[in-house]
């Protein structure tokens, strides 16, 4: 990780962009930090999240040891678990006093997502029931040299197409990130007779995001919860 190449010297950082700064380098932990606090519970979570982010510097990769160490508790997330019968929900479940947001998204049989970026935040994504499927893209019309991540021998993204570059499962308890360095992503439960429920984090929260379409056309879409604190929202409080 080289987390240490943001500008480490500044006394005082304004949070968020220290944040967006860290999607420059950060890629994901692949399991729980051995000096890691334990994570015993949702509360637990949400606790040791908002400690986290009482500093300016956040650690993400503590961030992350966090989400990798809860282990799905079905009594602990079911009051937030609300699903729709046409679409999947986004159910808000701490607002991280406006640093990040963790919800609850429910996926009915077949349920998925368009392809859309993160409004250059950090996702990490939590397998808590049934299983999703990841679908990767290159973000379109956008360098790659500089993080050689590239899929182009002239290093620049072909901006005729969207571009996939990997599909991953998510099974109960992994945990998947992503951010617009990374690409972009479709997310969708592939089970036509069983639900899922996944468990995510957005640093920092943001409530418009781009959608693709595969002939690259896109636009902007608003960020909306289905419920708040395990309650429906109402139409024009979304």
């Amino acid at each position: 990780m080289a987390l240490s190449k943001i500008d480490s010297e500044i006394e005082q950082v304004d949070q968020e962009k220290y944040l967006r700064q860290a999607t420059n380098f950060y890629q994901a932990l692949e399991k729980p930090l051995k000096y890691g606090p334990e994570v015993n519970s949702l509360s637990d979570l949400v606790a040791a999240l908002h400690r986290e982010f009482e500093s300016n510097y956040v650690n993400i990769e503590m961030v992350n040891h966090l989400m990798l160490s809860y282990k799905s508790n079905p009594r602990e997330w079911r009051k937030y678990a609300k699903f729709d019968r046409y679409t999947y929900t986004r159910n808000l479940v701490d607002a991280g006093n406006g640093k990040f947001n963790l919800l609850i998204l429910c996926w009915g049989e077949g349920h998925g997502s368009s392809v859309h970026d993160h409004a250059d935040s950090h996702c990490f994504m939590k397998m808590l029931k049934g299983d999703l499927r990841e679908k990767r893209y290159e973000y379109p019309n956008r360098s790659a040299r500089d993080n050689g991540r590239s899929h182009h021998p002239d290093g620049e993204i072909d901006s005729r197409e969207l571009v996939e570059i990997g599909e991953t499962p998510i099974a109960v308890n992994d945990v998947a990130y992503i951010n617009d360095n990374l690409g972009l992503h479709r997310v969708e439960n592939p089970s036509h007779s069983d639900t899922s429920v996944s468990l995510h984090l957005y640093c920092p929260p943001f409530d418009t995001c781009s959608v693709f379409q595969d002939n690259l056309k896109k636009t902007t879409a608003k960020v909306t919860f289905w419920s708040k604190y395990g309650v429906r929202t109402k139409q024009n409080e979304q």
